[in-house]
């Protein structure tokens, strides 16, 4: 029997991890169907220089739509087929959640609603979904658990994330939908996000301009490298979940079910505190950062830090590149795409 993946939808597709798994994709001769609404949440022509370069595979087709644009995805499921959809659009951003919530009610819940919707009537046979290390919220043992419950977000986009781990469950539950929820931890590396600290911190550093450094530098973070995100999940994609007969209602285990149900952390599994990462990017770029020590913002944890062992399992792939590597293929990303 040939299994060979031939089409896949990819939402979030001239975002920074959709682009990167796109041109995985293509690279292997899969048909990929891409989404994006290229909103203003940050730059835009960055989206646009990301999609020129996709645009020229004749395997890749684009639609530009929202999320919630129910018609629209109706249509596309109708028309294109995927076998199986990658969710990685979202109202991004843990901060701007506070500044504007409904923005992520649009997105990450009206427009997740309508992924579920589009997969179940038309025989996606896997759905894998972006979900986020900031479900954790207020967890403070150490290092983050799929296991865990996670119960009390400290931010919307937060709770929207663990709101699609809940959707996506009942989803696999009631219709035998294959879900697999994938928990990213501070992703970073060339054509990323120009909110992210790396891409602010290297921009300020080259003009001179002091970088904000919040919680007094006091941060640790599960710095991932974007080639290590797309392959943990170009492995988890032909992974489809079955229910797991070891799941027990009376003790019951988050991380998977008695439906075709998996939750994943996908992070380096060796936290790096701030101000070393930020050491990194001095030493790479040849220039000192101006400081600007700051409070802990709101929203914001003191550090994460993945437990990956079930990736490891399940997959076989863990995430190693080192810091001053993933910082060093950014900068020359970032040098070169900005002409400095």
């Amino acid at each position: 029997m040939d299994t060979k993946l031939r089409k896949v939808l990819v939402t979030g597709a001239a975002g920074f991890i959709g682009f990167h798994l796109c041109r995985r994709l293509l690279g292997e001769d899969i048909d990929v169907v891409g989404l994006d609404n290229l909103n203003p949440y940050y730059d835009v022509t960055l989206k646009e220089a990301r999609l020129s370069i996709l645009e020229r595979n004749s395997r890749f087709r684009f639609v530009r739509a929202d999320l919630e644009d129910r018609k629209v995805l109706e249509s596309t499921f109708g028309e294109q087929r995927p076998e199986v959809v990658v969710n990685l659009a979202a109202q991004a951003g843990v901060r701007y959640s506070l500044e504007n919530p409904h923005a992520y009610v649009a997105s990450n819940l009206v427009g997740f609603m309508n992924i579920l919707e589009g997969c179940r009537h038309h025989g996606v046979r896997h759905l894998v979904f972006a979900s986020s290390s900031s479900v954790y919220g207020a967890n403070t043992r150490m290092p983050f658990s799929v296991h865990d419950n996670v119960d009390h977000p400290l931010s919307l986009y937060a709770a929207t994330k663990k709101a699609n781990e809940l959707m996506a469950h009942t989803y696999a539950a009631l219709y035998g939908l294959p879900c697999t929820g994938l928990r990213f931890f501070t992703v970073y590396g060339p054509w990323g996000r120009p909110d992210m600290a790396l891409f602010l911190f290297t921009r300020a550093i080259l003009e001179d301009r002091p970088i904000d450094v919040f919680n007094e530098g006091q941060m640790k973070r599960d710095f991932t490298y974007i080639d290590d995100i797309i392959e943990g999940l170009r492995r988890v994609m032909d992974r489809i979940p079955v229910p797991d007969p070891a799941w027990r209602g009376d003790r019951p285990d988050p991380a998977s079910s008695f439906a075709p149900y998996r939750l994943y952390n996908i992070g380096n599994n060796q936290p790096v505190a701030l101000l070393d990462f930020i050491s990194a990017l001095e030493e790479r770029l040849g220039r000192k950062a101006r400081k600007r020590l700051l409070p802990l913002q709101a929203g914001d944890v003191p550090a994460t830090f993945a437990d990956v062992d079930d990736l490891t399992a399940d997959v076989g792939f863990k995430p190693a590149t080192p810091i001053a590597e993933g910082i060093g293929r950014f900068v020359d990303w970032y040098l070169d795409y900005y002409r400095c």
